[in-house]
């Protein structure tokens, strides 16, 4: 495991460097690859590497998703890909996106793969097991955690929005109940946030729920999928989660387009993104100025 600076120290300093609040995921689809690449599984580092070579000035973090390597047998692609991702584009962070949520010795050997094996700077996680399902994590002190809360998929809503007792101030306390996403925010910002290290996951299609997390988390860094081929707004996104975020776009960005010209594609979509998100929290700023 190599020493790095922690995660939330690199994307502050990314996201300065960069004028940027855009995290770029790296979901690689080989069908979906330009010829001659077109369905060739050998070829997911190379696609990745370059579009992270095309972004490095233009994002404030990069965000492999694990899975799309793990089903090709292509761990190795991954791990290529994180070494070059710290070559090209030194002191962007990476966030690992696995959603890990197992306990005990399980989550001890997730969190080891994480930080150890693939040497990321920060990683996703369901903490719908609990404290326990966190706690080996915590292990690692400089490295992030974004925990699902509340996220942008229409079936987040079957159990992260149902009302339960209230056991502290949120949005919705003084009626007698919290929305589970709420308990979820309060503990992993607070009560499971040892180190200061605690992030959430809150989807962009559900800005109005965002409004509610900063009820309970004013601070915490929120991973906010949704925007681009989810079709989240992001005027109202960049609203509600004023501060600390990271405004994650992945297909939009990967397959902006589908021939010679993916590279200059995918740059040019990057920077439309990261300064449309720079135009709406400036927009946001002058509506709602800081007191």
């Amino acid at each position: 495991m190599t020493s790095r600076p922690p995660f939330t120290q690199q994307w502050q300093e990314a996201a300065e460097r960069n004028n940027s609040a855009l995290c770029v995921g790296l979901d690689p689809e080989p069908s979906r690859f330009p010829a001659p690449w077109t369905n060739d599984p050998l070829r997911l580092f190379d696609f990745c590497a370059a579009i992270v070579d095309a972004t490095v000035d233009l994002v404030c973090a990069y965000k492999p998703q694990i899975a799309y390597f793990a089903a090709l047998g292509a761990e190795s692609q991954l791990e290529q890909l994180i070494a070059h991702i710290r070559k090209s584009a030194p002191g962007v962070p990476v966030i690992l996106d696995a959603k890990r949520g197992d306990i005990g010795a399980t989550a001890e050997q997730y969190a080891r793969e994480a930080f150890v094996r693939f040497n990321a700077d920060a990683l996703t996680l369901s903490p719908y097991m609990g404290f326990d399902s966190v706690e080996p994590y915590l292990h690692y002190p400089e490295r992030g955690l974004f925990m699902l809360c509340r996220t942008s998929n229409p079936g987040g809503a079957d159990l992260q929005t149902l009302p339960i007792a209230s056991a502290t101030a949120g949005a919705s306390a003084h009626l007698g109940f919290e929305l589970l996403f709420e308990r979820v925010a309060r503990l992993a910002t607070l009560d499971w946030n040892r180190h200061g290290q605690n992030g959430l996951v809150a989807g962009a299609t559900n800005p109005a729920d965002i409004e509610r997390i900063r009820a309970v988390a004013p601070e915490a860094p929120l991973l906010i999928p949704g925007i681009g081929a989810q079709g989240g707004d992001l005027a109202a996104t960049v609203r509600a989660a004023r501060g600390n975020f990271l405004i994650n776009a992945s297909r939009s960005v990967l397959y902006a387009s589908n021939g010679r010209d993916f590279v200059d594609a995918a740059r040019r979509e990057a920077r439309r993104l990261r300064d449309a998100i720079n135009q709406e929290a400036h927009a946001a700023t002058l509506t709602h100025p800081a007191s």
